[in-house]
Parts: C-alpha cells; sequence; structure tokens
C-alpha cells in the first residue's frame, strides 16, 4: 500500500483555504493505474464534518465585502408553528428584497440565509446575508414578524469564520442555508505529493509555526492552523487558512502595545 499526502487549495477572494491530508493508493487495475482507497469510515466522517463547516464560510468569503449586510431576523410574540413556515416566511422577505432591488436597478440580489431554532427555547430566528445597495433602515423595517437587526459585513484575518460558525449552530430545517444560484462555488484545487507525508507530520508537530505554512504559500499570511492525527490509518491531518497580505477588505487584529518601562530613580536622588 502507497500514501500519497494531497495538497486541496480553495481560493475565496482575498482568503486561501488549505487542506493537507493522506491519499491510500492500494492495488492495480486494467491499464496498470492504482486505486485509490479512501481514508478510514471514522477517518473521513471528521473531515466531512470539516468541510461542512467550512464550506458556509467560504461562499461568504468568495461573495461578499464590506460593502454588504448581515441581517438577524427574530419574532416577536407567536413563533412559526413548523419549520415550513418558517422557511416561508423567510422566502417572502427575501422576495421583497428582491422587487426593490429591481424596482431601484440595483444589480441581483446575492443572498445565503440561515433559518436556526433555538436549543433551549425553540424559538425561530433568521441570519440572512446580503449584498449593499439598500440602506439597513429600509431592510429592518420589511420585517414584518417582529425585530430585525443589521450592520455591515466585517472582515478580519480569519476571514468571515466567526459570522459563519454563529448563525449555523442549529440549522431548522433539512437544508443547512439555503442560497442564491448567483454565487461563486470556489472549486478546489488539488495536487498529489507536494507535501510528503514526512513533512506533513513535521508541520503537524510545529503547528503554531505559522512561518512555516507562508513560506509554502509566498503572499499569503497565516490566520490559522490545525492539525490532527488519525489513529486507525495513522494518517496526519492539516488545515490552513491564509489572508493576502496586500488585502484590502481584511481589518488586522492590533497588538497591544507595550508600556515602556522607567526605570525607578534611587530614594537618594
Amino acid at each position: 500500500m502507497r500514501t500519497v499526502y494531497r495538497e486541496k487549495k480553495y481560493t475565496c477572494g482575498e482568503y486561501l483555504d488549505v487542506f493537507i491530508y493522506p491519499v491510500f493508493e492500494t492495488g492495480k487495475h486494467r491499464g496498470g493505474k492504482r486505486e485509490k482507497r479512501k481514508p478510514s469510515t471514522e477517518a473521513q466522517k471528521k473531515l466531512n464534518q470539516r468541510h461542512r463547516e467550512e464550506k458556509l464560510v467560504r461562499l461568504l468569503r468568495a461573495n461578499f465585502t464590506p460593502e454588504d449586510l448581515e441581517i438577524h431576523l427574530t419574532y416577536r410574540g407567536k413563533q412559526p408553528e413548523s419549520d415550513e413556515e418558517a422557511a416561508r416566511n423567510q422566502r417572502n422577505y427575501i422576495r421583497r428584497i428582491q422587487r426593490l432591488r429591481k424596482k431601484m436597478g440595483l444589480p441581483p440580489l446575492k443572498y445565503i440565509a440561515v433559518t436556526e431554532r433555538g436549543k433551549r427555547g425553540g424559538r425561530y430566528h433568521h441570519h440572512i446575508t446580503v449584498n449593499g445597495g439598500i440602506d439597513r433602515d429600509t431592510l429592518e423595517s420589511m420585517w414584518e414578524y417582529g425585530y430585525a437587526n443589521s450592520r455591515r459585513l466585517q472582515f478580519t484575518e480569519d476571514g468571515l469564520a466567526g459570522l459563519g460558525n454563529y448563525i449555523v449552530k442549529s440549522p431548522a430545517g433539512k437544508k443547512a442555508w439555503t442560497a442564491s444560484k448567483n454565487l461563486v462555488d470556489p472549486e478546489p484545487v488539488t495536487r498529489d505529493g507536494r507535501v510528503s507525508g514526512k513533512k506533513a507530520r513535521e508541520m503537524a508537530e510545529n503547528i503554531q509555526d505559522s512561518t512555516q505554512f507562508e513560506k509554502l504559500y509566498p503572499g499569503y499570511l497565516c490566520a490559522k492552523a490545525e492539525a490532527w492525527h488519525n489513529d486507525v490509518n495513522g494518517g496526519c491531518y492539516l488545515f490552513v487558512r491564509l489572508y493576502r497580505a496586500d488585502g484590502k477588505f481584511i481589518r488586522t487584529k492590533q497588538k497591544p502595545k507595550q508600556k515602556k518601562r522607567e526605570g525607578r530613580k534611587p530614594k537618594n536622588e
């Protein structure tokens, strides 16, 4: 059995998501080519869960800018009686925005919408990300079932990961989110063998050293790096999130300034 490490890269606007993981090859079929064997079920489940979490964040980063908005909608008084009713309320709200954009001569609406239901009280609420053009007061006034608040998207080194993780905590219904059809869905670029198994393990052991990833991907700075080991197949798995060093959208975190310590004067002076 031969093991190669695969690099999978997603370019999402000013961000780059990289997955490095083992692909197992075993046996041969007709034509002399090797058959690929997928990682163990346990490892695949872990990868699938991570991919689901990151998918929404990639869509947000690839399709929206700081000029766009996140809208949070809640209900006052009576709650929807079912997931279907809550979804219908959300669709009707989105349609009202679409009609207004068309009337104003704005570009077509781009949106990602999540309907959630609280785990404790079971209360429904909606999170909708939309492209800009309509002022916040107007958008908030168009929600007729309760409270609405909105703000411009906040990009940091970690992109919109905070927003993506927040809005998809407990989605209601069969789909984790719904989205307009005009969104860009980043396609991965894969490459086998660029990173060896030995190199992957070395990077995992030194996961806190962000410079190793910045050297591997010139022009980018590392925002986050994680590694985990699969005891079943012995594979090492890496996830790295980077952002362009010359990015315009990203608000970098300000490091606290260190106060200069002044030496104390002797009491006799």
